[in-house]
């Protein structure tokens, strides 16, 4: 007999004796009394020996039948106790540790918690934001929510939304130094950049169907786009930045895009990554799936 086999045959026998009969028993395990006595008997083949004596009255242990039985609920006690304890431990509970980029955390990761705190109670989500990466498999986090292409690892990751980009400026600023009609007028502007050593030090552009790409100059760099953005928003200078960075500065009106016939349509894909696998933890499934399912 197979594992899956003898447990179910343990089953049977352990409810036999609880009922103290094969009609009792069959009807809690949803079995035809013929089915419950054939188990027995198989048991007692296997074994060489009588467990029960049988008799039109009762059933009755015989003293192979009564260890039996006690080791029969023992292993069954054993089983229940660990497919409660794997349960517990697939049940979206403690404590997830979520990493997300500055701005993109602060704009649109930390507004989603919330939500996501009262379908899943019994997660306790410990966020930080930092634009420094940091290493899922040394243990630094549960969730890591990243930009652009990703190193190759042993990590999966998963695409949860596209950040494209935009030029835009405040009109105050355009009034006062006029509005670029082409790429080439932004050498007369102030155009505010990324400061950190993977930002590209020129912008592209589309024309004719060919990309080209221009370096411009500025007075402030900064290490986020939200940043770039509200500095933009003061009428300090142009930016290009991720679209989701400056959503309410666009409706609230206090930016505009520009140059928007020449935009290369460039995006960022963003990715959750974390440890997967068979062993990933329910709360970091859960996060994901949520996460995916509101930023789309």
């Amino acid at each position: 007999m197979g594992g899956a086999d003898r447990a179910r045959a343990l089953e049977i026998f352990a409810e036999v004796v609880r009922r103290g009969s094969f009609s009792a028993a069959g009807r809690a395990l949803d079995l035809t009394p013929s089915a419950v006595s054939r188990a027995i008997d198989r048991i007692e083949e296997r074994l060489g020996v009588r467990l029960l004596l049988r008799s039109t009255r009762a059933l009755t242990l015989t003293a192979e039948g009564q260890a039996y039985h006690q080791a029969a609920r023992r292993i069954l006690t054993d089983l229940d106790d660990a497919e409660q304890q794997i349960a517990d431990q697939g049940a979206p509970r403690g404590r997830l540790r979520v990493s997300a980029a500055l701005s993109h955390g602060r704009l649109c990761v930390v507004p989603l918690l919330g939500a996501f705190a009262r379908l899943y109670p019994h997660i306790l989500v410990d966020i930080a934001l930092t634009d420094t990466p940091v290493d899922i498999a040394a243990g630094q986090a549960d969730v890591a929510i990243r930009f652009g292409p990703l190193a190759d690892s042993t990590l999966t990751a998963r695409k949860i939304g596209e950040n494209g980009r935009m030029i835009v400026a405040s009109p105050d600023y355009l009034a006062q130094f006029g509005t670029p009609q082409v790429p080439e007028d932004l050498y007369r502007h102030n155009c505010l950049n990324f400061n950190f050593r993977r930002a590209e030090p020129v912008w592209p552009f589309r024309r004719d169907g060919r990309v080209f790409s221009l370096t411009v100059k500025g007075g402030i760099e900064a290490n986020n786009g939200e940043t770039l953005g509200q500095l933009a928003a003061l009428g300090i200078g142009i930016a290009r930045v991720g679209a989701f960075s400056v959503v309410s500065d666009l409706a609230e009106g206090r930016l505009v895009p520009i140059l928007e016939a020449f935009n290369p349509g460039d995006v960022e894909v963003i990715h959750a990554v974390f440890a997967g696998g068979g062993n990933t933890p329910a709360r970091v499934r859960a996060f994901v799936d949520f996460i995916a399912a509101s930023l789309r």
